[in-house]
C-alpha cells in the first residue's frame, strides 16, 4: 500500500491565506475560512501545502477497497486560477444541491469556482454542513 501524500501539517493557515494570489484570493480565502469555521465550529488545518481542511474522516476508495486513508471532511484552496472546494459533492444529499450552487465546474472530487461571488453562499453553507456531518466510509471488506 502506498503512503498517503496529502496529510495534515503544522503549517499556518493564516500565513497560507495571506500569501494567496492574485490579491482577491486573499479576501476570498478569508471569507471562505470564516464560513467553514462558522459551520464546523472548528479551526482549520493545512493538509499538504495547499489545502485548508476541516475535520477528518476515514475513506475507502470505491474503485479499490484496499485504498484507504484519512481525508478532510471538507476543505478548500484559494488557487490562482480558481477556488477549489473539497468534500462538498460526493454524498447524495450534496449532489442534489449542486444545481443550486451557482456558476462552477466539477472535477473528480472537487468543485471549482472562478470567484466566490459566483456562488450562492447559503447553498455553500449547506454543502459544508452535509460534508461536516459525514461519517467514516463503511468497510466493504468487513464481514459481520
Amino acid at each position: 500500500m502506498s503512503t498517503q501524500k496529502t496529510v495534515p501539517t503544522d503549517a499556518d493557515v493564516d500565513e497560507f491565506l495571506a500569501a494567496a494570489t492574485p490579491g482577491r484570493r486573499v479576501e476570498e480565502g478569508r471569507r471562505i475560512a470564516e464560513l467553514f469555521r462558522e459551520v464546523t465550529g472548528t479551526e482549520p488545518v493545512m493538509w499538504g501545502p495547499s489545502m485548508v481542511g476541516y475535520g477528518s474522516y476515514r475513506y475507502i476508495s470505491p474503485a479499490n477497497p484496499r485504498t484507504r486513508g484519512d481525508w478532510p471532511k471538507a476543505g478548500f484552496s484559494p488557487r490562482k486560477a480558481q477556488l477549489t472546494f473539497y468534500g462538498l459533492k460526493d454524498l447524495p444529499e450534496s449532489a442534489a444541491l449542486l444545481p443550486e450552487l451557482g456558476r462552477f465546474t466539477e472535477g473528480a472530487g472537487c468543485i471549482y469556482a472562478k470567484k466566490l461571488d459566483d456562488l450562492d453562499l447559503d447553498v455553500l453553507r449547506r454543502l459544508i454542513e452535509i460534508a461536516w456531518n459525514r461519517s467514516d466510509d463503511p468497510d466493504p471488506l468487513r464481514r459481520d
